[in-house]
């Protein structure tokens, strides 16, 4: 089976040869000998594939200038297991989840794979297709017959008589205040059915923000607002679309403790999330997408939880034969060796910081940072740590006898939105401090080029991620300040953003401080860590940077959490509070490393 998809943003026809033939069309080999395999559309806007006369031979992809076309070959058997198609040369989704009443099942993925399309079908917002257009698209009891036999068949009749409740959380929760207005208490009462409503404002922590405007809260607020608001509702079906964002480690915690406790009621959970520790904490069953990105991606069958993880990250199904990783992921069971803390020429040195704003209070040790050196941040929300970064930075300016320069990738992303990314990478190409093989990484590893034609009010969150990274390091600075860089990214996103990071500052001979929730990922980057702590909203407090074990502990300490590790993949996992696991190493004070 072959598949050719064309990305109609990149296709540009008037740029690539305004007056003559396209380069795709002018040296296809079946458009040479008569066949009108590739096609102009009448508006002259892009060209169509007609993939049926397609012989795979990949000339079109190397002649194109924009990277617009795809073609891949994939078995024949999955000819038959498409669920949904956006066009015919758009992209393709294989297989379909299988959720169940009273269980939750988590999905993983690279992004641009299909989840959020997955969502949409479970939803019933976009119908199945089976790949077919037109006059030839499947009605609903084509849907229903197809899946005769199996657990969908009820789940799709249910869907299109009508008779589920869907309840979705949705990705991009900073979108929230642009359609829902007034205080946070109003909006979650008016989705109060059983009056869960205190319980809720006690679990998720609500009580400080209660009576606030929904325009005026942060991201985690906001994150957490919309949980509770999801959960409130009564419905058959939870699709809950990366709740993690933007919550500290004890807070997502407690949201996945709420999620999970929907399978009591019997409902229907269905999560996609990229905190791995998390989406084993809360799942009770996975199934993780493969495939190319923005192209097509495929359903593996249903794992169990610690399964399924694994075999994500080793890129091998060993029921299917099929290996969709070079490279398998894999994490340290201890603090590395080559830990740069303490070590290197001082960088940067500040004096103890002290701020009042409002009822809330700030107090910061003084200490330094050293060249090479990144000091990874932690603390719950609304403790300080950005107010930190900010003062950091002011300092910096303010200060003329320090002469150093800063480049800062902020929590809330702000960049011109009528600048596309092809301006970002001619910038990172013509900066003279950075090397060639520098320049190479940058783009590589932040996959730029694959959005260069697409303009920054055009991408989604995990695009706009990498653009306002890749914009922070093509700067020439002497410190880097980073505030939650992981937010919106997959996971193979994340882990290479946090080898970016490294290679980067140990490159350039400079230093960062990360601002950084997910645990997995501040263990990848730091060389050491900087906990802040003390009562949200009210007063914070940050002693020195310590090593990464000493680091680790101490703030996990605060959370009251502990991680054991996977005998295979070594990967951190939540212990259950209260397991032996949990008590014993709270006893020896081993919160996340491996005792020896």
């Amino acid at each position: 089976m072959r598949i050719a998809v064309l990305n109609k943003d990149r296709c540009k026809p008037e740029k690539c040869s305004p007056f003559g033939e396209k380069p795709c069309i002018k040296y296809c080999p079946r458009v040479r000998t008569g066949d009108d395999t590739i096609i102009l559309n009448p508006d002259g806007k892009s060209v169509e594939i007609i993939e049926s006369l397609c012989t795979g031979c990949g000339i079109c992809i190397k002649k194109c200038p924009f990277n617009a076309i795809s073609i891949v070959n994939l078995p024949d058997p999955l000819k038959n297991q498409i669920t949904y198609r956006y066009g015919p040369d758009q992209f393709a989704l294989f297989r379909m989840a299988i959720p169940k009443k009273g269980k939750v099942l988590g999905l993983i993925g690279q992004n641009g794979i299909g989840k959020s399309t997955m969502l949409k079908i479970l939803s019933g917002d976009i119908k199945i297709n089976f790949g077919k257009f037109g006059d030839n698209k499947p009605q609903d009891d084509e849907v229903i017959d197809f899946f005769k036999g199996s657990e969908l068949q009820q789940y799709f009749i249910d869907l299109h008589k009508g008779n589920l409740s869907i309840i979705h959380k949705p990705q991009n929760i900073t979108n929230i205040p642009k359609y829902v207005s007034g205080k946070v208490y109003d909006l979650l009462q008016k989705n109060d059915n059983d009056n869960k409503l205190d319980r809720i404002i006690d679990d998720l922590n609500l009580n400080e923000i209660i009576d606030r405007e929904i325009d005026v809260l942060s991201g985690g607020e906001l994150q957490r607002v919309a949980i509770a608001a999801a959960y409130l509702k009564d419905g058959d079906v939870y699709l809950i679309d990366e709740p993690s964002s933007y919550l500290d480690v004890s807070e997502r915690i407690n949201m996945a403790k709420l999620i999970r406790s929907l399978t009591d009621n019997d409902k229907t959970i269905i999560v996609v999330e990229h905190d791995l520790a998390i989406l084993d904490y809360l799942s009770d069953y996975i199934s993780l997408f493969y495939g190319m990105p923005g192209v097509y991606g495929i359903l593996s069958h249903p794992q169990g939880v610690r399964v399924g993880i694994n075999i994500y990250l080793n890129g091998y199904i060993k029921d299917e034969n099929l290996r969709f990783r070079e490279n398998p992921i894999r994490f340290h069971e201890r603090p590395p060796l080559n830990s740069l803390f303490g070590s290197g020429d001082i960088l940067f040195s500040y004096d103890d910081l002290e701020l009042s704003q409002g009822n809330f209070h700030l107090k910061v040790q003084g200490s330094e940072i050293h060249a090479g050196e990144i000091i990874g941040i932690l603390g719950p929300n609304g403790i300080g740590k950005t107010t930190f970064i900010n003062l950091i930075s002011k300092n910096i300016e303010e200060d003329e006898e320090k002469e150093l320069m800063i480049s800062m990738k902020p929590q809330y992303i702000k960049m011109k939105e009528e600048e596309n990314v092809n301006q970002i990478i001619r910038k990172i190409k013509s900066a003279p401090h950075l090397s060639e093989s520098y320049k190479k990484r940058l783009i590589n590893n932040l996959n730029l080029e694959n959005i260069k034609e697409r303009f920054i009010s055009e991408l989604s969150g995990g695009e706009l991620q990498r653009v306002a990274i890749a914009n922070c390091l093509l700067k020439e600075a002497d410190l880097y300040l980073f505030d939650e860089p992981s937010a919106f990214l997959d996971v193979e996103m994340r882990l290479q953003v946090a080898q970016l990071l490294r290679k980067s500052i140990e490159e350039l001979k400079k230093a960062a401080f990360v601002v950084e929730h997910d645990i997995i990922t501040q263990d990848f980057i730091a060389d050491s860590i900087l906990v802040f702590k003390g009562t949200p909203g009210l007063n914070g407090i940050a002693e020195a940077p310590q090593n990464l074990r000493d680091g680790f502990n101490s703030f996990l300490k605060i959370m009251g959490i502990t991680f054991r590790r996977d005998s295979v993949t070594k990967r951190p996992r939540v212990n259950k509070i209260g397991s032996n696991k949990d008590d014993y190493q709270k006893r020896i004070n081993e919160y996340y490393y491996i005792p020896k």
